[in-house]
């Protein structure tokens, strides 16, 4: 008898300690999302930097959605905007002085962002708040659009074009050509705002699911076709950088992936041990402080790499834009 009882609690004790082991494996892989600290994506380089680019007058523009009006910031001048153009008082030391106002002594800037606006929404911006530059001002214009289009209304309503929760591929489709014939009209209408010429820097939609496709959050309905369709929309958006001299991608997507609602999951293909942090807020949809300086740094990246104002001599004209994707 007694050797039995012995045997049942060694058997409770084993189970026990393997529901507590599988308790704790799930909450540390699956509900913890601990943000890390310290600088986010990848490197700047300082020689870029070292040197102004021109003296001719610069005005950078910020269109779209939370993302460029930088909703889940710590502060204001922590939004990626506000840090492409000058470094906040508490910036990180690989950062300083990397930065659009050391480069561009006539800098100005407009941010015309709004949070939880769509696609729709910012052509519209682009018709009648956008105003008509002076020939001897050359424009960059930052850009993030399309993710509200997909993310809204968080299955709470039928899904239709702007707020597509939910759709299937089929149900899409047309609402993927109206973004992409939209998006086209928005860059038609950004370049005639600029006859001295400008460059549109263009961000794809990043996933905080990782590539898993589940929802990241227990509060949203699953969306089967989710992927497909982020897939689709950034190849309009990348396909837009492709097929126009003077606007250039800036790979939102790739540099979020490890960094979602799975980011401590190290059997995934997607896992940055390097950095294996969260990356959004709390409401899950918009970077955190740490998100905005890594696409501080793409953006940066992506400006560095194209722009004809660094060009030596030689100032952007109509016909003689910057570079290709």
């Amino acid at each position: 008898m007694l050797k039995k009882y012995r045997t049942r609690l060694t058997i409770v004790s084993i189970s026990g300690l393997v529901i507590v082991a599988a308790a704790l494996f799930y909450v540390n892989f699956y509900l913890l999302r601990p943000s890390g600290s310290g600088p986010a994506g990848p490197e700047v380089a300082a020689q870029p930097f070292a040197e102004v680019w021109t003296e001719r007058p610069v005005h950078v523009i910020g269109l779209g959605d939370s993302i460029t009006a930088g909703f889940g910031a710590a502060s204001p001048d922590h939004s990626y905007f506000e840090r492409l153009l000058h470094n906040p008082s508490d910036e990180f030391a690989d950062m300083h002085g990397r930065s659009l106002d050391q480069v561009l002594p006539q800098l100005s800037a407009k941010n015309l962002s709004v949070s939880g606006s769509i696609s729709e929404e910012h052509l519209n911006t682009i018709e009648t708040t956008l105003p008509d530059y002076p020939p001897e001002v050359f424009g960059i214009v930052v850009m993030t659009t399309g993710g509200n289009d997909l993310i809204h209304n968080y299955g709470r309503t039928p899904p239709r074009e702007g707020a597509m929760y939910g759709a299937t591929l089929a149900e899409a489709e047309p609402w993927i050509a109206s973004f992409e014939a939209r998006l086209s009209e928005m860059l038609d209408k950004i370049e005639a705002k600029f006859p001295g010429g400008c460059e549109i820097y263009l961000a794809d939609i990043y996933d905080p699911t990782d590539g898993v496709g589940d929802a990241p959050s227990v509060f949203l309905p699953p969306w089967p076709d989710a992927m497909e369709i982020l897939g689709r929309f950034n190849e309009v958006l990348r396909d837009a950088a492709k097929n126009r001299a003077n606007v250039h991608h800036v790979p939102l997507h790739a540099t979020f992936l490890g960094h979602g609602s799975h980011c401590r999951q190290f059997w995934r293909s997607t896992y940055v041990a390097d950095d294996p942090y969260h990356w959004f807020y709390e409401n899950i949809e918009d970077p955190n402080d740490r998100g905005y300086d890594a696409i501080r740094r793409i953006f940066l990246n992506a400006i560095v790499e194209h722009t004809q104002l660094r060009t030596a001599g030689k100032e952007p004209t109509d016909t003689d834009q910057a570079g290709t994707d």
